[in-house]
C-alpha cells in the first residue's frame, strides 16, 4: 500500500508538473503576442513617418503626412488589436470559416457562398480609381505589419491550430459585404413570405395585415399611415374555419420584434453653442470584441484632415464620426435593397426568359476547403439578375435574388470625402455617392445645419410591386441608379430637430424610392422624436439621457389591457392570478433590470401577438401545412390592437369561445411558463434575469471553460424594443455618441467591451462599464499614455 501510495503522489505531482509547465508555456505564447504599443519600428512601407499615441483606454491617435500613410497605419492597429475578428469577418463573408473551423462550419459557408463574394471582391476593386486602390493596398499592408509585429500569433489560432492567413485588398471589401449582410434582406426573405400570404389572402385582407404604418410612425415628413379597417365578416371568416391555431408560443419568443439604431441632429438654433449636435448609437449583435474600434486620425500634410469617432476592423476609414466641421451618424434605413424575381422558363431546358429573349443559366463552381477533410463542391446558378435561390419551394416556380450587393458599383470608399467635407450640404451630396449598405444619414455641421438623407446606392426601379416576388421577363425591374439629385433629402426643417430609428422617414414619392425594406414600428421614433421637443435648448450630454430613455410608453396601453382582464371576479379565488395582477398593478414603467411587472406586461403581449398572428393565417397554413414560415409585419401592432379592443367574433378561431378567453389563455399561459421553467416565485421574474447580458468572444461559446476569461460579465441591462434603449443580451449600442463639430472636447462616446482582442491586455475590458453604466466618456481620445513611432525606411 505504502508503494502504491508512494507511485500515486509521484503520478500527482508528475501531472501537476506538466500542468505547470503546459500553463507557462501558454502564458508565454499568450504573452507574446501582445502588441508592441510603445518604440519604433521601421516599414518599407512607409512614405514618411507616422505616430501612434494610446490613451489609458487604448484608444489610438494616428497622426500621419499623408492619406495613403494614414491608411497604413489605421490597418497596423487594426491588424495589431482585432486580427481573428477581422479575418472570422472576411471569412464569414466569403464562406470560408470551414476552412479554419471545420466541417460545422460548412452550413454557414455553404449559405454565405451563395452570393460569391470572393469573386465578387475582385470585380469591385478591378473597377475602382487608382487613388482609391492605393489607400486599400496600403491599408492591407499597414494590417499585415500589426500582424507581424507580434511576436506570436493571436492565440485564437493556437486553439483552432490554423495559421493567420495575410490581408488582402479584396479583404476590405468582403468587410463591406459582411455590414451588407448584417444589414440587408440578403435573400429577399419578406418577399417571399409576402408572396406566400399574398397568393392566399382576398387583397383587402393581405393589405390590413401587412399595413404600411400605424398610429404610433413619427416621420420627419408626412403623416401616420393608419392601417384599413377590420374586414368584414363577408371577406375574412375565421369562425367558419375548422382549423384552430396551433398553440406552440412561447410567451417570450420575440424574434419578430425589429432590433434597432438611433441618430438624431439638433440644429444651432436650439443649441448653447449655435453649432448643431449630433447623436447617434447604432445597434448590431454584440460580440467581443466589439464590432467598432475607436481611433483618431489627422494627416498633417497636403489636404490635412483630423478626424475622430469609430472604425470598423477591416476598412481604413472612420464609420461614423466629426472631421471638426461636420459630424455624422448612420441607422438602417431598412429601405427596399432586394428583390425575389419569378423566373419564368425558357423554351428549352435550364433556361429562363428576359426582355432580351431566352438566357441559359450561368453555373459557377465554389469550392469550400474544409479543415481535415475533403473539399466541398458547391454551385451556384445565376441569372443576368442575380443568383437563383436554393433553399426556397415557392408555389409559382423558382426565384432568383436582385440585391443591390450584387453589383460592383454598389461598393466604394468615398468614405474619404466625408472626412474633408466642410458642411451638411457638401456631406450630403457625398452620402448619396457612398458606396455601401444604404443608411439612414443624419449630420451637422459647425455653422448649425443639420440635414437627412439616404447614405449609399438606390436602384432605379420599374413599375412593379417590389414587395411579392416579381416577373421581370417582359422588363427588367431595375435600370440603374438614382442620381445624387434625385434623392429624398431634408436639410434645416423648421423645427430645428432631425431623428431616425429604422422606422419610416419619409412619405409619397419619396418612400417609393426607399421602399418598405421591413422597417420599424415608429414607437421609438415617437419617442425620440417627442423627448427632442421636449426641451427648447440642448448640449451634447443632453443627448444621453435620450439614448438611454428606457421608458415602457408603448406597454402602456397593454398593462392597461391586461389589468382589465384581470377584473376580481376573474382572480377570485385563483392565487397565481392574484400575484400576477398585483405586480402588473405595481409595475415599475421602465424595462428596468429590476422590474417584474414590465416582464409580465410585455410576454402578455407577446403571447396574444402570436396567438392573433397565428389565428389570422390559418388560410395560409390549411393551403401550405404548418411548417411553413410566415412574416409577422413590423406594423402589425396596428391590427393587433385594432382586434384586442374591438374584439371581431368573425376574426376568432373556434377554439375561443370570446376574445377575453384568448386574453386571459395569454395570463395562464405565462404563468405556465414561469411555473414551469423558473424556481423561486413570480416575483423574482425581474427583467434583467431576461435581459442578462451575454456579450461573449467567438471561442468560448465552443469551449465555455473560457467564459471568465473571454466574455465581458454577465449581468442584467436596461432597455428593450420599442424605446431608445434597444437592448437585448447580445444585441445594443454598439456605440454611442453625441458631438458638435468644432467643440469634440464637449462630447461623448463609449462602447460595448475594449479596445483591444486580447484578453491579456488592459485595454480588453477598457471602457466597458462607461457603456454599461452609461457614463460619458470622452469624445476624443485622453491624454497620451503610450507613444509608438512607425519609421518610413527607404527601400534598396
Amino acid at each position: 500500500m505504502k508503494f502504491v501510495g508512494r507511485v500515486l503522489i509521484r503520478l500527482f505531482l508528475t501531472a501537476a508538473g506538466v500542468v505547470i509547465v503546459c500553463s507557462f508555456i501558454a502564458y508565454w505564447l499568450l504573452a507574446r503576442s501582445l502588441p508592441p504599443i510603445d518604440g519604433e519600428l521601421h516599414s518599407e512601407d512607409l512614405r514618411a513617418d507616422v505616430t501612434i499615441v494610446r490613451d489609458a483606454a487604448g484608444i489610438p491617435t494616428i497622426t500621419a503626412g499623408n492619406r495613403r500613410d494614414l491608411a497604413f497605419a489605421t490597418g497596423f492597429v487594426h491588424g495589431q488589436d482585432r486580427y481573428f475578428q477581422m479575418d472570422l469577418t472576411r471569412r464569414q463573408a466569403a464562406g470560408e470559416l470551414a476552412e479554419i473551423i471545420g466541417p460545422e462550419a460548412l452550413p454557414l459557408d455553404r449559405r454565405h457562398r451563395f452570393h460569391r463574394f470572393r469573386s465578387r471582391a475582385r470585380a469591385v476593386l478591378a473597377m475602382v480609381p487608382a487613388a482609391e486602390m492605393q489607400i486599400f493596398d496600403a491599408y492591407a499592408a499597414g494590417v499585415n505589419a500589426g500582424l507581424l509585429s507580434l511576436r506570436s500569433r493571436p492565440f485564437e489560432y493556437f486553439l483552432l491550430r490554423s495559421e493567420a492567413a495575410p490581408w488582402l485588398a479584396e479583404d476590405s471589401v468582403l468587410v463591406a459585404y459582411a455590414m451588407f449582410m448584417e444589414l440587408n434582406d440578403e435573400r429577399a426573405k419578406r418577399d417571399v413570405q409576402r408572396g406566400l400570404a399574398h397568393r392566399v389572402l382576398p387583397q383587402s385582407v393581405y393589405d390590413w395585415l401587412y399595413p404600411q404604418g400605424t398610429e404610433w410612425d413619427a416621420p420627419l415628413s408626412g403623416q401616420p399611415i393608419l392601417p384599413p379597417a377590420i374586414p368584414e365578416a363577408t371577406v375574412f371568416d375565421l369562425a367558419k374555419s375548422a382549423m384552430v391555431g396551433t398553440g406552440a408560443h412561447l410567451p417570450e419568443a420575440d424574434a419578430a420584434l425589429l432590433p434597432g439604431s438611433n441618430n438624431w441632429a439638433v440644429g444651432g438654433g436650439v443649441t448653447q453653442s449655435g453649432r448643431a449636435i449630433v447623436a447617434n448609437d447604432m445597434h448590431l449583435g454584440m460580440t467581443v470584441p466589439n464590432v467598432f474600434y475607436r481611433a483618431r486620425l489627422i494627416v498633417t500634410g497636403g489636404e490635412a484632415r483630423d478626424v475622430s469617432g469609430v472604425t470598423l476592423p477591416g476598412a481604413p476609414i472612420v464609420v461614423t464620426g466629426s472631421n471638426g466641421q461636420v459630424a455624422w451618424g448612420f441607422t438602417n434605413s431598412y429601405g427596399d435593397w432586394s428583390d425575389a424575381i419569378l423566373l419564368v422558363p425558357g423554351p428549352t431546358p435550364d433556361t429562363y426568359q428576359t426582355p432580351d429573349g431566352p438566357r441559359e443559366f450561368v453555373r459557377h463552381r465554389e469550392l469550400i476547403e474544409v479543415k481535415g477533410g475533403a473539399p466541398l463542391e458547391y454551385i451556384v446558378r445565376e441569372t443576368i439578375w442575380g443568383p437563383v435561390l436554393d433553399d426556397v419551394s415557392y408555389p409559382d416556380g423558382e426565384l432568383a435574388i436582385s440585391w443591390i450587393a450584387h453589383h460592383p458599383d454598389a461598393l466604394n470608399l468615398r468614405h474619404l470625402d466625408l472626412e474633408t467635407a466642410n458642411s451638411v450640404s457638401e456631406a450630403l451630396q457625398v452620402a448619396n455617392q457612398l458606396g455601401q449598405p444604404p443608411q439612414n444619414f443624419v449630420s451637422g455641421d459647425r455653422d448649425g445645419n443639420i440635414g437627412w438623407t439616404i447614405a449609399g446606392r438606390i436602384p432605379r426601379r420599374s413599375d412593379y410591386d417590389s414587395l411579392l416576388p416579381a416577373d421581370w421577363s417582359a422588363a427588367h425591374g431595375w435600370s440603374g441608379w438614382l442620381l445624387p439629385e434625385e434623392y429624398p433629402r431634408i436639410e434645416n426643417p423648421a423645427s430645428h430637430r432631425i431623428w431616425t430609428a429604422n422606422a419610416r422617414v419619409v412619405d409619397g414619392e419619396a418612400l417609393r424610392k426607399v421602399g418598405d425594406g421591413g422597417y420599424d414600428l415608429g414607437a421609438r421614433a415617437r419617442q425620440i422624436r417627442d423627448n427632442l421637443h421636449a426641451r427648447q435648448t440642448f448640449e451634447p450630454l443632453d443627448m444621453l439621457q435620450i439614448q438611454i430613455d428606457d421608458r415602457a410608453l408603448f406597454l402602456q396601453r397593454w398593462r392597461e389591457l391586461l389589468l382589465t382582464v384581470l377584473r376580481d371576479d376573474v382572480v377570485a379565488g385563483n392565487a397565481a392570478r392574484t400575484n400576477y395582477r398585483k405586480l402588473v398593478q405595481n409595475w415599475v414603467p421602465r424595462a428596468s433590470a429590476k422590474s417584474v411587472g414590465y416582464r409580465l406586461v410585455r410576454a402578455f403581449r407577446i403571447s396574444v401577438r402570436d396567438q392573433v398572428f397565428d389565428m389570422l393565417t390559418i388560410p395560409l397554413r390549411t393551403e401550405y401545412g404548418d411548417t411553413v414560415e410566415l412574416l409577422v409585419s413590423n406594423q402589425f401592432e396596428g391590427p393587433l390592437w385594432a382586434l384586442v379592443t374591438e374584439q371581431p367574433q368573425h376574426l376568432l378561431s373556434r377554439e375561443h369561445e370570446s376574445w377575453d378567453a384568448l386574453l386571459l389563455s395569454a395570463v395562464d399561459a405565462n404563468l405556465k411558463y414561469f411555473g414551469s421553467k423558473f424556481t423561486g416565485g413570480l416575483a423574482r421574474r425581474s427583467w434583467g434575469e431576461r435581459n442578462m447580458a451575454a456579450i461573449r468572444h467567438p471561442l468560448s461559446r465552443a469551449i465555455p471553460m473560457l467564459s471568465r476569461w473571454l466574455d465581458m460579465p454577465r449581468e442584467p441591462l436596461h432597455g428593450d424594443w420599442n424605446m431608445p434603449r434597444a437592448q437585448s443580451p447580445d444585441f445594443g449600442a454598439s456605440e454611442r455618441f453625441a458631438v458638435s463639430p468644432g467643440d469634440e472636447s464637449n462630447g461623448y462616446l463609449h462602447m460595448p467591451a475594449g479596445q483591444s482582442g486580447h484578453p491579456m491586455s488592459k485595454f480588453y475590458r477598457a471602457g466597458h462599464d462607461d457603456w454599461v453604466q452609461a457614463r460619458p466618456a470622452g469624445f476624443l481620445p485622453g491624454p497620451a499614455r503610450h507613444t509608438l513611432r512607425l519609421l518610413a525606411t527607404a527601400r534598396p
